[in-house]
């Protein structure tokens, strides 16, 4: 009677495992232990590994985060398409502003900004917008201009958009070369940017500010 060999447990799991994934077993071990001190991870009774419970809460995140895209995308192309410049949607990241959402102007000069992009907090409108809490807003506000504030050759309008909570969530942003975004074009884009804004803001369960013709549709 033949006796079976027996089987190289450890240097086999260790070999198949490096097959599946590159990795040895001692460093697959270590990501783990990380994963586990994250919470993304759970060890059972019996040494197997499951996803925790952080794995659904940055899902949630992720989720709203495409909730909220679903909504301010669509509000930037038309803001692009109505005034011919840049529109953008930034939020605070904590000494700085983010640029979260993006639609560049058809023009051939634009200003140059990409999505995750970082500026400072100075006296730029969406800087202004982002420091502007809802009592503020909501005792009257005409949108914020700024000229070369950040840019020598930029400039902006923006305006501060609240949720449900009257939490800020944001700043809806038109910005374009200085020279075509004058004080007096930024002046012609108030309605246009005071509706959209009022729009937004809606649809993010918030109470329109801005534009008399929104508010009336929503009281």
């Amino acid at each position: 009677m033949n006796t079976p060999r027996p089987r190289p447990e450890v240097a086999g799991v260790a070999s198949a495992d490096r097959v599946r994934t590159g990795l040895i077993k001692s460093t697959i071990m270590r990501l783990l232990v990380s994963l586990e001190t994250f919470g993304l991870v759970t060890r059972l009774a019996d040494g197997r590994y499951m996803l925790a419970s952080e794995v659904v809460r940055l899902n949630a995140i992720y989720q709203d985060a495409h909730d909220v895209e679903r909504h301010i995308m669509p509000r930037l192309h038309q803001l692009t398409e109505e005034s011919g410049e840049t529109a953008s949607f930034y939020v605070r990241h904590g000494a700085y502003r983010l640029c979260q959402y993006r639609v560049n102007s058809p023009h051939s000069l634009r200003l140059h900004l990409q999505p995750g992009d970082m500026r400072p907090m100075d006296e730029a409108a969406s800087a202004q917008a982002l420091q502007t809490p809802y009592v503020v807003a909501k005792a009257g506000l005409t949108p914020f201009y700024s000229r070369g504030a950040t840019d020598p050759h930029a400039a902006s309008l923006a305006l501060p958009i609240y949720g449900a909570q009257e939490e800020l969530l944001g700043a809806l942003v038109i910005s374009g070369p200085a020279n075509r975004l004058t004080p007096e074009r930024a002046r012609a884009l108030h309605g246009i940017l005071s509706t959209i804004a009022d729009e937004l803001t809606r649809s993010l369960g918030g109470k329109p500010l801005y534009d008399s013709t929104v508010r009336n549709r929503t009281d």
